[in-house]
């Protein structure tokens, strides 16, 4: 499942929605958001995740997010290492052949440690 199907499908789900009555109102298949829903479809366009902001009426702030949330949603991410070190490729390629493995709390721990490290280096550029 990716970040933006969570949230799509918990929107759903509060307000009481069906999938059939959703996908309906997008003018998508039931199939198609339930894909999205559950992450076996890319990231969102533009023009539907602007359909999904009007049909639950987001405004200001968590219409920001949602479409942060769409933006970080590919299940299938890719990773340019050309040009780094050796090490970056290899780290590459271990977190893609060993992610599952990683349960929620790993890699909240991995996602502060690179929070950390990139806000040290940003500071390190001024």
């Amino acid at each position: 499942m990716t970040p933006f199907g969570a949230r799509v499908r918990e929107l759903r789900v509060e307000r009481g929605v069906t999938l059939t009555q959703m996908a309906t109102a997008l003018n998508v298949s039931p199939a198609y958001l339930s894909a999205l829903e559950h992450g076996r479809r890319g990231r969102p366009t533009f023009a539907l995740v602007q359909g999904i902001i009007g049909y639950f009426n987001i405004i200001w702030d968590e219409a920001e997010e949602l479409q942060k949330l769409a933006a970080v949603s590919h299940p299938k991410a890719t990773v340019d290492t050309a040009g780094l070190t050796p090490r970056a490729t290899e780290l590459a390629n271990r977190l893609a052949r060993d992610i599952h493995r990683l349960d929620d709390e790993a890699i909240g721990a991995i996602d502060k440690i690179l929070d950390a490290r990139i806000k040290r280096a940003g500071k390190r550029r001024r």
